[in-house]
């Protein structure tokens, strides 16, 4: 079904931007009884399968005044972008098989964490610090010998391994090491989904008898994991490895016959997971990347006025995917007017 349903009553576009407690027994009743009265059938009854992939769509990322809200170039960016994201779930219920939830997971002495750095007098680096190979073979910023001791890491080993991790960056083409703010902490607030994004999976998962799939990323102490699927680094200076790439997600990607992605950000997590798939030779080989669509009016990149802004790259990557055969679409759009596979099954359903 890619029909277009009305947005259910409870939805409430204003409170998007709050931090809210589900009504998870109101919404189970709402939603069961939206499934009777729009007559949409359980998800194990669709021939055409469509996945929707939410790339860490927390408060910390999506809620302004939140440790690294999404703000754009419009200083409203993730906040609009998830008002758009939740009507877009609303309104084809029908038409999503299955919701992917990604969770940015973090602890406090993580490589990407100020407590991880000090320069030469022992001061920790602010947020937003881009460390070079440069700075960490100039000694301008070293592993601080605390951080090393409590992750249970040799503190030779762990400079060692910052100079090599950021040469591995730098030759991968990826961007340096940025020290965050403190985002998506383990057991906090901030890395709980937005809450009205939050209502809105639950109602789909209970609407679609679909449950919802949750892949939590990024708690090696040693990479960042912009990617769903992989660490930006897999190995370590030895070969061992950092982590591991995300097979089993992948296969399920592949089992379906359109795959949405949304969520934060679009010059990080959406962009590195979206390369990770173009570069897989199995998700080549298999034909995901026709079959994949960008929601490019429910993503926004990293700006922090007077720091960074990384709409260029952003746009730049979305550009390239497109060029690669990847659909660029926006959520507002009728889905049985998207191309590829989407307007085939527009087309087989008249």
């Amino acid at each position: 079904m890619l029909e277009a349903l009305p947005v259910p009553p409870h939805y409430a576009p204003d409170l998007v931007g709050d931090v809210w407690k589900v009504d998870y027994e109101a919404r189970f009743r709402d939603a069961t009884a939206w499934a009777d009265e729009h007559a949409i059938p359980p998800a194990t009854e669709d021939r055409f399968r469509t996945c929707l992939v939410v790339v860490d769509v927390q408060n910390t990322f999506g809620t302004p005044g939140f440790e690294l809200f999404v703000a754009g170039r419009s200083g409203t960016g993730a906040l609009d972008d998830n008002r758009r994201l939740c009507e877009f779930v609303y309104r084809n219920l029908s038409s999503l098989t299955q919701v992917v939830a990604t969770l940015d997971t973090h602890q406090a002495f993580q490589i990407f964490h100020s407590p991880f750095l000090v320069d030469e007098v022992g001061e920790h680096p602010h947020p937003f610090t881009l460390v070079s190979v440069a700075d960490v073979e100039s000694g301008r910023w070293r592993v601080d010998l605390h951080a090393a001791e409590t992750l249970g890491v040799d503190p030779g080993y762990a400079q060692e391994h910052l100079l090599a991790y950021t040469r591995a960056l730098a030759e991968g083409g990826k961007y340096d090491l940025t020290v965050w703010p403190f985002h998506a902490m383990l057991g906090g607030i901030g890395h709980a989904l937005v809450s009205a994004v939050e209502e809105a999976v639950f109602f789909h998962s209970v609407a679609r008898r679909s449950q919802t799939l949750f892949e939590a990323k990024g708690r090696n102490p040693l990479t960042e994991h912009y990617s769903a699927l992989g660490p930006e680094v897999l190995t370590d200076r030895d070969g061992e490895p950092l982590g591991t790439r995300n097979t089993a997600l992948i296969e399920r990607l592949l089992t379906y016959d359109a795959v949405l992605v949304a969520g934060q950000a679009k010059s990080h997590c959406v962009a590195w997971t979206v390369d990770d798939l173009l570069h897989d030779p199995t998700v080549r080989e298999r034909g995901l990347l026709g079959r994949l669509y960008l929601l490019e009016d429910c993503t926004s990149p990293v700006v922090v006025p007077g720091a960074v802004d990384y709409t260029d790259d952003a746009d730049a990557a979305f550009a390239r995917f497109a060029d690669a055969g990847v659909h660029v679409v926006r959520s507002t759009e009728p889905l049985s007017s998207w191309p590829g596979p989407l307007a085939t099954a527009a087309a087989a359903a008249r």
